[in-house]
């Protein structure tokens, strides 16, 4: 791997370490692998001021988009631009291992906690680990292993059906080019799968596909797909591709030609995938949309094998099986004294009597007691208990059980971090409001918790003196004051059935 070098231990040893975020630390891979080039580390200030203003570095090199690190400010305020010895930072990734040092060079103000810290990155160590490593080809050697002339690269970001397959062979054969196939990978799931999952799916296609040279990138997703398109232009161009199939925007000022593909559809009369106006109405079939793949794929239906090969199904139905098969986070959230946990136990009971699948219940008292021990009922504290079950559910949930949750969880940001770990693992999520009124809470008390909080005794009780952000993204709402538990019950099965998490039950004689 390039840009190696040792460093003695005491340097490392003395050196402040910090673990960027996901985003960070794919551009830091991408950094040091040189496919960043002629980026050499993380940009300073006048860099990213000179990118919002003219799309150039501060050297007028020309560059398309942002690649920043950000830091704790208390982290930053240990750093000295000017002393050698004491602007090292080290970067570590998500194991806490050491992959990179950064000279910091400049450190800047971003929001009140955050920092920005710009300067030039070297390796530490060999490289990394993970699935697929050998596929983690740097850009150099991948150059050197190409043929001479045209190169087409493709950024498989999402598996190859027919229609994106036929459109490559197309694409190859007009240009007389060797085909180079870019799967971006990322913590998060990519194209709604895993990213090894993505490998597997891409790899299943590889005999209806020209012969072609496949390697991983570590791209995360930007803010928005024109960051995301210019980059990956960018990134291809560093891997020594000529010209880039795209089905998105043109990208102008990327340094290669992008092609963008006129739409395909099947033609009945020979089973073959043609331009979709060279095909009258009644002889064709259109591609599906992703929306209908992944339906299919939720249902147990079977993709066609006039869409997708059947080596390419088999692998997406491996990694997204029907969502009655799948890992499931039910989330409820209310006041206290709402029903929520009482509503939860009652649905967990009846999963457990039918047996599908390992069903957890992580009740907000018990977590408490269990896992959050010590944690007050500050904000922060109360997002880190959420954190904490969001992230031992989306653990449950990866491995194909059911976690029911029943915190009060009176944040959207917190709430909206659950549901993000549990998509993140390949698994479902429904948030499930008890909107029961305050009052009817109060009156229930059994705890005395309001009463002490009307009295001040108690501080941070949420409706009293704390507020609760009420959700907008519920797939369900209850109010226990209207009707029974078993009804608050069986409206949550209903919702499971109807959106294919559980399968019907059969109702006794």
């Amino acid at each position: 791997m390039s840009n190696g070098w040792v460093l003695p231990d005491e340097v490392l040893r003395d050196a402040p370490a910090y673990t960027p975020r996901p985003g960070e630390l794919a551009d830091l891979e991408l950094l040091l692998t040189g496919a960043y080039a002629p980026l050499t580390g993380f940009m300073t200030r006048a860099d990213l001021v000179s990118i919002s203003r003219r799309g150039r570095l501060a050297d007028g090199t020309p560059w398309p988009v942002p690649v920043a690190l950000q830091i704790p400010t208390a982290l930053a305020q240990g750093l000295d631009v000017t002393d050698p010895a004491r602007r090292l930072l080290v970067l570590a990734d998500a194991e806490g291992a050491p992959v990179a040092t950064l000279d910091v060079t400049d450190v800047w103000t971003v929001r009140d906690g955050i920092a920005g810290a710009g300067g030039t990155v070297r390796r530490l160590g060999d490289g990394g680990h993970g699935p697929f490593q050998r596929l983690r080809r740097d850009p150099e050697e991948v150059r050197a292993l190409l043929p001479p002339g045209r190169v087409l690269g493709v950024v498989a970001d999402r598996p190859l059906h027919r229609p994106q397959l036929a459109q490559i062979a197309h694409a190859v054969r007009t240009l007389g080019a060797h085909l180079l196939v870019l799967i971006p990978v990322s913590e998060q799931p990519t194209g709604g799968l895993p990213s090894e999952a993505l490998v597997r799916s891409v790899f299943a296609a590889r005999d209806r596909m020209p012969p072609a040279t496949i390697v991983t990138v570590p791209l995360a997703r930007r803010r928005d797909e024109i960051s995301d398109a210019l980059l990956r232009a960018r990134v291809a161009a560093a891997y020594g591709v000529t010209h880039l199939l795209s089905t998105g925007e043109s990208l102008s000022g990327a340094g290669l030609r992008v092609l963008v593909p006129r739409e395909l559809a099947y033609d009945n009369r020979d089973g073959q995938w043609r331009w979709r106006d060279d095909i009258p109405p009644r002889n064709r079939r259109l591609a599906f949309t992703q929306q209908e793949i992944d339906d299919h794929l939720d249902r147990g239906f079977p993709l066609p094998e006039w869409h997708t090969p059947p080596a390419v199904a088999k692998e997406l139905t491996r990694a997204r099986p029907p969502r009655r098969y799948r890992g499931l986070v039910v989330f409820f959230t209310g006041f206290s004294g709402s029903g929520k946990s009482t509503v939860a136990r009652g649905l967990a009971d009846v999963l457990r009597e039918q047996g599908d699948r390992t069903i957890t219940l992580l009740d907000g008292d018990v977590v408490r007691r269990e896992l959050s021990a010590g944690l007050t009922f500050s904000k922060a504290d109360r997002d880190l208990n959420v954190r904490r079950i969001g992230w031992v559910a989306a653990e449950i949930a990866r491995h194909r059980g059911v976690a029911v949750c029943c915190p009060i969880a009176p944040y959207a940001q917190a709430r909206a971090t659950a549901r993000e770990m549990a998509l993140a693992a390949g698994a479902g999520f429904l948030l499930v409001h008890v909107a029961t009124p305050i009052e009817v809470c109060e009156q229930r008390d059994r705890k005395g918790l309001y009463a002490r909080a009307r009295a001040g005794l108690l501080t941070g009780m949420t409706g009293v003196d704390d507020p609760y952000e009420v959700p907008t993204d519920a797939e369900l709402v209850l109010d226990t004051s209207t009707g029974t538990v078993d009804e608050a019950v069986e409206a949550v099965m209903h919702l499971l059935t109807e959106t294919g998490w559980v399968e019907p039950r059969l109702q006794p004689a």
